[in-house]
Protein backbone atom coordinates (compact mmCIF):
# COMPACT_ATOMS: atom_id res chain seq x y z
CA UNK A 1 0.00 0.00 0.00
CA UNK A 2 1.49 2.92 -0.94
CA UNK A 3 1.46 6.46 1.25
CA UNK A 4 -1.31 8.63 0.45
CA UNK A 5 1.05 11.78 1.03
CA UNK A 6 4.01 13.18 -0.95
CA UNK A 7 7.35 12.58 0.33
CA UNK A 8 7.55 16.29 1.24
CA UNK A 9 4.43 16.47 2.71
CA UNK A 10 5.01 13.33 5.45
CA UNK A 11 8.62 14.71 5.70
CA UNK A 12 7.07 17.89 7.35
CA UNK A 13 4.15 15.73 9.35
CA UNK A 14 7.24 13.71 11.03
CA UNK A 15 8.97 16.78 11.61
CA UNK A 16 6.50 18.31 13.64
CA UNK A 17 5.58 15.16 15.97
CA UNK A 18 8.00 16.61 19.31
CA UNK A 19 10.19 14.35 21.38
CA UNK A 20 10.87 17.12 24.41
CA UNK A 21 8.19 19.73 25.85
CA UNK A 22 5.02 17.49 24.83
CA UNK A 23 1.79 18.47 26.82
CA UNK A 24 1.62 15.72 29.27
CA UNK A 25 5.68 16.32 30.01
CA UNK A 26 4.85 20.25 30.36
CA UNK A 27 2.04 19.64 32.50
CA UNK A 28 3.62 17.55 34.96
CA UNK A 29 6.53 19.85 35.12
CA UNK A 30 3.92 22.85 35.98
CA UNK A 31 2.81 20.30 38.79
CA UNK A 32 5.88 19.92 40.41
CA UNK A 33 7.42 23.83 39.83
CA UNK A 34 4.11 24.88 41.74
CA UNK A 35 4.74 22.67 44.37
CA UNK A 36 8.23 23.69 45.23
CA UNK A 37 10.48 21.12 43.38
CA UNK A 38 13.29 21.87 40.95
CA UNK A 39 14.51 19.77 38.56
CA UNK A 40 16.76 19.36 35.53
CA UNK A 41 14.90 18.67 32.27
CA UNK A 42 16.45 16.03 29.60
CA UNK A 43 19.84 15.44 31.52
CA UNK A 44 22.71 14.26 29.09
CA UNK A 45 24.84 12.62 31.57
CA UNK A 46 21.96 10.01 32.47
CA UNK A 47 21.39 7.30 30.31
CA UNK A 48 18.06 7.83 28.11
CA UNK A 49 17.76 11.32 29.31
CA UNK A 50 14.85 11.92 31.46
CA UNK A 51 12.38 14.47 30.84
CA UNK A 52 12.79 15.21 34.33
CA UNK A 53 15.24 14.53 37.20
CA UNK A 54 14.90 15.47 40.53
CA UNK A 55 18.27 15.33 42.00
CA UNK A 56 16.84 15.98 45.49
CA UNK A 57 14.97 12.86 44.94
CA UNK A 58 17.01 10.74 43.37
CA UNK A 59 14.54 10.44 40.73
CA UNK A 60 13.89 10.26 36.97
CA UNK A 61 10.33 10.71 35.00
CA UNK A 62 9.75 9.42 31.62
CA UNK A 63 6.58 10.58 30.19
CA UNK A 64 6.24 7.85 27.81
CA UNK A 65 4.47 8.29 24.20
CA UNK A 66 1.91 5.43 23.82
CA UNK A 67 2.24 5.06 19.97
CA UNK A 68 6.17 5.63 20.25
CA UNK A 69 6.82 3.39 23.00
CA UNK A 70 4.18 0.79 21.90
CA UNK A 71 1.51 0.94 24.87
CA UNK A 72 -0.15 -2.49 24.84
CA UNK A 73 -3.94 -2.41 24.69
CA UNK A 74 -3.80 1.84 24.15
CA UNK A 75 -6.13 3.49 21.86
CA UNK A 76 -3.55 5.27 20.90
CA UNK A 77 -1.23 2.43 20.04
CA UNK A 78 -2.63 1.12 16.47
CA UNK A 79 0.60 -0.48 14.69
CA UNK A 80 0.51 1.29 10.97
CA UNK A 81 -1.04 -0.55 8.22
CA UNK A 82 2.23 0.22 5.96
CA UNK A 83 5.72 -0.93 6.29
CA UNK A 84 4.32 -2.71 9.52
CA UNK A 85 8.03 -4.92 9.90
CA UNK A 86 9.42 -1.73 9.70
CA UNK A 87 7.18 0.24 12.38
CA UNK A 88 7.61 -3.27 14.92
CA UNK A 89 11.54 -3.13 14.82
CA UNK A 90 11.50 0.30 15.41
CA UNK A 91 9.14 -0.11 18.16
CA UNK A 92 10.05 -2.93 19.68
CA UNK A 93 13.15 -1.26 19.67
CA UNK A 94 12.07 1.40 21.82
CA UNK A 95 10.92 -0.87 24.23
CA UNK A 96 13.85 -2.68 24.42
CA UNK A 97 16.11 0.58 24.98
CA UNK A 98 13.32 1.95 27.87
CA UNK A 99 13.86 -1.89 29.65
CA UNK A 100 18.02 -1.24 29.46
CA UNK A 101 17.29 2.64 30.25
CA UNK A 102 15.60 2.04 33.31
CA UNK A 103 17.49 -0.92 34.35
CA UNK A 104 20.68 1.10 34.46
CA UNK A 105 19.43 3.79 36.62
CA UNK A 106 18.33 1.69 38.95
CA UNK A 107 21.73 -0.06 39.19
CA UNK A 108 22.86 3.90 39.70
CA UNK A 109 20.66 4.35 42.65
CA UNK A 110 17.88 5.64 40.53
CA UNK A 111 14.16 5.46 41.17
CA UNK A 112 12.49 5.85 38.04
CA UNK A 113 8.49 6.56 37.34
CA UNK A 114 7.61 6.30 34.00
CA UNK A 115 3.86 7.42 32.60
CA UNK A 116 1.84 7.29 29.59
CA UNK A 117 0.74 9.90 27.43
CA UNK A 118 -2.79 8.46 27.87
CA UNK A 119 -2.91 7.83 31.80
CA UNK A 120 -2.13 12.02 31.77
CA UNK A 121 -4.40 12.44 29.12
CA UNK A 122 -7.66 10.37 30.46
CA UNK A 123 -7.19 11.47 33.59
CA UNK A 124 -10.35 14.10 34.28
CA UNK A 125 -9.29 15.40 37.66
CA UNK A 126 -5.70 16.03 36.86
CA UNK A 127 -5.04 16.71 40.71
CA UNK A 128 -5.36 12.61 41.47
CA UNK A 129 -1.99 12.35 39.37
CA UNK A 130 -0.25 15.03 40.85
CA UNK A 131 -1.16 13.65 44.04
CA UNK A 132 0.23 10.58 43.53
CA UNK A 133 3.74 11.88 42.60
CA UNK A 134 4.14 14.04 45.42
CA UNK A 135 3.24 11.08 47.32
CA UNK A 136 5.98 9.19 45.77
CA UNK A 137 8.30 11.67 45.82
CA UNK A 138 7.61 12.32 49.91
CA UNK A 139 8.16 8.44 50.73
CA UNK A 140 12.46 9.08 50.45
Amino acid sequence: MADVHSKETRSYNMSMIRSKNTKPEMLIRSYLHRQGYRFRLHDKKLPGKPDIVLPKYKTVIFVHGCFWHGHKGCKYFVVPKTRTKWWLEKINGNIARDRKVTNDLRKMGWRVISYWECSINKMKNKLILMKRIHKYLQET
